[in-house]
């Protein structure tokens, strides 16, 4: 999975009116996952899927490990589920790609509870079927099988697959000088909520309403399949170039003009601010969870200004244009600040 911060482990997986993995057997954890998956393409050694004509499959996976990515202090069984599952489609959306299907593979320990698991397909199942997909796609993407082995930590591997008609495709290398940066929605707010979720006592000057969307901003992101069909509404020209921003806005700036040989002036005061962030941390700090904070799984798009300003019209909201694509190989904020990718998240 693109990266998060390590969260701290806690022992709270303790449903005591349902049996562990162990208790269940293989055979009879398999019918359980398999209940929530599309019956007519699980029970072989693989799933067969029908791709259109003139499309390309693409094909992303993520790692989730209890302890990296998730928590229980901070993730229940559910929202672990449903995050997982906008990992990997956001992947997708990024593509510019109409969701196919996933693949679950899991490492369980043999302790862990049935209950739980159950809730974890909920959520990635939920994710799948109630979060924004493009009226001209099924509303859905199945969950169409994987794999399950003992492991003494929890770790889930997903695999996403979708379709996309190859001159739609969205790369990070097609960024010319000239296009506009737009992001779909704010960042930010997935960092704040997990410091929420971490230290409940704070945040005592929020209002209900603003605590709410930043826990969930953390612990219920949508992939932005939204933005893309709103995209291609408005006919853009090929080789759009973007990336989601799982890892920080900044992270996603500097790889999208690292990939295409170019630099990027970004204009702070257009940056859009989550609800209440200003209210809860310092600016200072507010700035640094907005560029480097990640999980926040919009989309950063550089499109021609015609198509930017239209693309920002339609989804309204927290859309914005934040800059734009220069010939300078540097990533700066109004010419000054050099932004970096040192301050994010990395695993290694």
């Amino acid at each position: 999975m693109k990266s998060n911060k390590q969260q701290p482990t806690t022992n709270n997986r303790q449903h005591t009116d349902s049996p562990t993995v162990s208790e269940l057997g293989e055979q009879s954890l398999l019918a359980i996952v398999q209940g929530f998956c599309s019956f007519d393409v699980v029970g072989d050694d693989g799933a067969l899927l029908a791709v259109e004509g003139r499309q390309s499959l693409v094909v992303t996976s993520d790692t989730l490990v209890d302890g990296v990515h998730f928590s229980d202090r901070t993730t229940p069984p559910f929202t672990v589920g449903w995050r997982a599952a906008t990992a990997n489609l956001s992947d997708l959306a990024a593509m510019g790609a109409s969701p196919l299907a996933l693949t679950v593979s899991l490492g369980l320990p043999s302790d862990l509870p049935v209950a739980w698991l159950k809730e974890l397909y909920r959520g990635l199942r939920d994710c799948c079927t109630n979060a924004i997909f493009p009226q001209s796609t099924p509303p859905t993407a199945s969950i169409i099988g994987g794999d399950l082995c003992r492991s003494p930590t929890l770790t889930i591997a997903i695999t996403a697959l979708g379709q996309v008609p190859p001159h739609q495709a969205i790369r990070r290398h097609t960024a010319k000088p000239g296009d506009l940066f737009v992001v779909t929605g704010t960042h930010g707010g997935s960092r704040a909520g997990l410091e929420l979720l971490l230290h409940p006592e704070q945040g005592a000057s929020l209002s209900v309403e603003e605590r709410e969307r930043l826990i969930k901003a953390h612990q219920t992101p949508n992939p932005r399949f939204d933005a893309i069909s709103t995209l291609w509404g408005l006919n853009p020209p090929s080789n759009v170039a973007g990336m989601d921003s799982s890892d920080g806005l900044a992270d996603a700036v500097i790889q999208i003009c690292r990939a295409s040989g170019v630099g990027a002036k970004l204009f702070q005061e257009a940056i859009p601010f989550p609800l209440g962030l200003e209210k809860f941390v310092s600016l200072e700090k507010a700035w640094d969870w907005i560029f480097y904070g990640g999980e926040d799984f919009e989309l950063v798009l550089c499109l021609p200004p015609d198509i930017a300003q239209g693309l920002v019209e339609q989804l309204a909201g927290d859309a914005a244009i934040i800059g734009e694509v220069t010939t300078e190989l540097d990533v700066v904020l109004d010419n000054e600040q050099k932004l970096t990718l040192t301050q994010g998240f990395q695993h290694f």
